[in-house]
Formats: C-alpha cells, structure tokens, sequence
C-alpha cells in the first residue's frame, strides 16, 4: 500500500510543474489525500465492511472535494490534478499513469445492481477538466478526452475523444484528411462528424481525394520505372513528393 501510495506523489511531481517538493505534495494537493484515503477504503470494501468503508469515502469527499467510492480500483502513479467535483463511481478502473482534471465524472447510466456500470480507463488516459465519461465501455490505453467532452461509447487506444456527443478522432486518418482539405481551403475539423448527411458526404469526398492522390503518386512511379527500363538516360523525380503532376512529362515517357 505505502509503494503505491509514493507512487502517487511522484506522479504529482512528474506532471505537475506548479509542485516544488514531496512535501508540498503530501500536505498541500487534494488529489493526493483523496488517493490515500481510497487506499484505506478500498481494503475495507473487499472485505465486506461497506458501511466503514463508505465512512471513510466519505470524509474524503468532505475533505477534498473528491468523491472516489470505495469499491473503484485505482491503478499506480495515478493523477488527479486539483480535483474538485470529480466523481469515481462503484465499478469504475482507473490504469496505471492517467491523469484526471477537476470536474470530471467517471458515471454510470444503467440502475442493475452488480453490473458493469462505469468506465474502465487503460493505461495513460487523460481525461480533460468537466468531462463525463459515462457507461460499462473501456478507453483504450493512451486515449485523451478533451475538455466538457461527454463520452458514451469506447474510446479506441491513442484516440481522442472530444465534444458532446463526444467524436472520436484518430490521430493519422485526421491528420491526413485535414492535410488534403486545407489543400481545397477549409479546415476538416470545422465539419461535424455525427449524422449530418452533408458532413458525411464532405468527409467522403476528402478521403476519396486523398486515395486518389496516393493512387496517381503510385502510378506515377510504375510509369517512371518502365521509362528508365527503356531509356538507361531517362532522369526518375520522386512523384510521391510532387504536389502537381505535369502532362507533358507523363506524356513523353508514355510516348517512348
């Protein structure tokens, strides 16, 4: 228990510049007291003694500002930063290294008793200030949650989730759909991404340009190789790097 409990505490001055020494950490950051007091209850509720456990979950509540319920498993070198309003329900799993911001609720939307109620959240997550996290689903390991976002369904590993409803960005088929629509002068991110049928269709056309574009690079390149095949003279140029393809060019080695 004290290993994990000084695991959170290098956390803290890990991630937290504004954190001058171990000391200030212990005496002065709510995160970190709410944490220890989840170390003391969490035994208590394994073992059966709910109304203890619940007793001391909730002076920790009164304490800090944070509500962790005794039932919830915390992972090692586990963050929450200044920490007011944050709610950790029965069934939720909080993995090694994530970071939690004030306000954020990891809750649950179905009444069954001795079900799955709460979110799990891998490894590395970071779930933003004032954003709800609600149901039995997992976040993968290394997913963000962006600010007052509000996530229903999993969060793959390394994606992020933002808005509300939250959307699911995923970090290389955005960059590239981004990449091909700043090209046609707008900005990908500015399109929604739910059930808008002009979204859809805008999102379509972006990706199928960019297919097209690799595609034509491709092609490109075979052709340039027959050339050389043909002409020990001929000079390739990377046709990948190309923004703009001449006609002329493919015209004279189609022609040889």
């Amino acid at each position: 228990m004290f290993d994990r409990i000084r695991s959170y505490a290098q956390a803290i001055l890990e991630r937290d510049p504004a954190a001058p020494s171990v000391w200030d950490v212990v005496f002065s950051y709510p995160g970190f007291h709410a944490l220890v007091l989840h170390r003391l209850a969490h035994p208590l509720w394994t073992a059966g003694w709910h109304w203890l456990a619940r007793w001391v979950s909730h002076w920790g509540r009164f304490l800090t500002g944070i509500e962790i319920h005794p039932g919830a498993k915390i992972g090692e070198r586990v963050f929450i930063d200044h920490g007011m309003g944050v709610v950790i329900g029965e069934t939720a799993e909080v993995g090694d290294d994530c970071t939690i911001y004030q306000g954020v609720t990891l809750g649950g939307t179905a009444l069954i008793k001795g079900a799955k109620r709460h979110p799990t959240l891998g490894r590395g997550v970071i779930v933003g200030a004032n954003s709800q996290v609600l149901g039995g689903f997992v976040v993968g390991d290394g997913a963000k949650i962006g600010s007052s976002a509000v996530v229903t369904k999993p969060v793959p590993a390394g994606a992020t989730a933002v808005g509300n409803p939250a959307r699911i960005i995923h970090a290389e088929t955005d960059a590239r759909r981004e990449e091909v629509a700043a090209k046609m002068g707008f900005s990908a991110y500015g399109v929604t991404q739910n059930d808008d049928p002009v979204s859809q269709a805008l999102r379509g056309l972006i990706d199928g340009t960019a297919s097209q574009e690799h595609q034509i690079a491709l092609l490109w390149q075979a052709v340039e190789k027959l050339a050389c095949k043909l002409d020990p003279d001929c000079v390739p140029c990377d046709a990948a790097k190309e923004e703009r393809f001449s006609a002329d060019k493919l015209n004279e080695l189609v022609g040889k």
